[in-house]
């Protein structure tokens, strides 16, 4: 059979899942703040603030972070409908308005983020007890062969950013970010962004805190500003200049051996050191490792040591402390959705405030798109074939947000029209009923 390749009159949308998205952004206070921005180069805007950012948080979560793809909506009734705008700005608009922020918008977007999170996340899951984890890391962006502001070499070898993120909960919803240079280390600038964290993490919950970050991060002043705010902290060490020798011995004399195979001996303990500046003693868990066999039964002609040491104010069990620090890699996940899922990796201007404005939004976009695939995870109505605790962004933009749909006009209201076999419809509905303001 051959089909007759027709165009009708209907008013058809491949995203319909951007009307989820616009009811939450309506239901919130982000576009009334940042209208009432006033910009030196854009005194009295046509078209407003928020309108520009409402529309550039709806292109990221359809994973198009291009100021030119805003083009291919502009005539599309649906986008401007779905996301409350009077009109749809043109590229060279959104560009240039997003220019001209130049940092002002940010602390708004921040903050309209940890409260929306507040009011629409069916649950942050805690990690331990009541603590709630804050996962901190940085994961460089790969910007190479451009000539960006900011893009320089990197620790993972390519010629790009090093921007920070901090996640809250299993759920992983971003609770701040900072765009840095490429060439940054880790820990520059990383005490304030701490505090700012915790601040904001405050906004998404009253739960008490877990502070997880890796190695690159050892540092005194991340502890003492964990123990000013009252938060918890588990904080890889760099063993620096310490002997692995040394710490082979102080584990074969207060840690306790592990059962384990042949040629592999493992002990798990504790001990607490005085530091400068702080009064109690700290608490340091420790792993060490001897290998004298390969698994594969390969002697080896000298032992092989590995330490794993912890800074951390649990009074959980070693084991427990470990495994606690070893599900901090989740995270990684979670840069992952960023990069490749939204596309966000490549920025797509080559000033970097402008850049750093782009990835704040893509935290709204982000935070909107966990919020609504946890919605859908309330009920057992979705047709997955087996129950999941988090669903990644790119399951739910393929499955909620580019579900096609039909505007109808009735009875002067517009309605939305799903098809008959349409898999994903009861969940979207009552997704939709859900975020919808009373």
């Amino acid at each position: 059979m051959r089909f007759e390749i027709v165009q009708g009159d209907e008013q058809l949308s491949s995203h319909s899942g951007l009307a989820l998205v616009g009811e939450i952004l309506n239901t919130i206070g982000l576009r009334k703040r940042l209208d009432k921005v006033a910009l030196p180069d854009h005194p009295s805007p046509e078209i407003s603030h928020g309108e520009v950012t409402t529309a550039m948080i709806g292109l990221i979560c359809a994973g198009k972070p291009d100021f030119d793809a805003i083009e291919l909506f502009r005539d599309d009734p649906f986008f401007t409908t779905s996301l409350g705008l009077d009109v749809v700005p043109a590229s060279p608009t959104l560009r240039q308005r997003l220019d001209s922020a130049k940092g002002v918008f940010n602390s708004i977007l921040l903050e309209e983020s940890a409260k929306v999170v507040r009011r629409f996340a069916p649950a942050i899951t805690p990690s331990e007890g009541e603590l709630v984890a804050i996962d901190i890391d940085v994961s460089p962006f790969d910007n190479s062969q451009t000539k960006k502001e900011g893009v320089e070499w990197t620790y993972k070898k390519f010629a790009g950013y090093a921007p920070i993120f901090a996640y809250v909960g299993k759920e992983g919803y971003l609770v701040n970010l900072e765009l840095r240079p490429g060439s940054d280390h880790c820990q520059k600038g990383t005490t304030k962004f701490l505090e700012d964290t915790l601040q904001y993490a405050r906004m998404m919950s009253d739960a008490p805190f877990l502070v997880r970050m890796d190695s690159g991060n050892d540092s005194l002043e991340n502890i003492k500003i964990c123990r000013k705010e009252k938060a918890h902290y588990l904080i890889k060490r760099n063993l620096r200049k310490e002997s692995k020798k040394e710490w082979l011995q102080i584990a074969m004399e207060s840690g306790e051996l592990e059962k384990s195979r042949p040629g592999k001996e493992v002990w798990q303990g504790e001990r607490y050191v005085k530091r400068t500046g702080i009064d109690e003693p700290l608490r340091i868990v420790f792993r060490v490792t001897r290998r004298t066999m390969e698994a594969n039964g390969q002697t080896l002609l000298l032992p092989k040591v590995e330490v794993e040491t912890y800074w951390t104010s649990l009074d959980a069990d070693t084991a427990r402390v470990i495994e606690l620090y070893h599900s901090h890699g989740t995270s990684e996940q979670f840069h992952s959705e960023l990069k490749t899922d939204l596309d966000l990796e490549r920025l797509p201007s080559g000033k970097f405030q402008t850049n750093e404005l782009v990835l704040l939004l893509g935290m709204m976009a982000y935070n909107l798109l966990r919020l609504i695939g946890q919605e859908s995870l309330r009920e057992n109505d979705t047709p997955l074939c087996k129950r999941v605790s988090r669903r990644r962004l790119r399951s739910v933009m393929q499955d909620m947000i580019y579900l096609a749909c039909r505007m109808v006009k009735h009875a002067r209201q517009w309605k939305l029209s799903f098809g008959r076999h349409c898999p994903w419809f009861n969940a979207w509905r009552r997704v939709y009923l859900r975020l919808a303001p009373i």
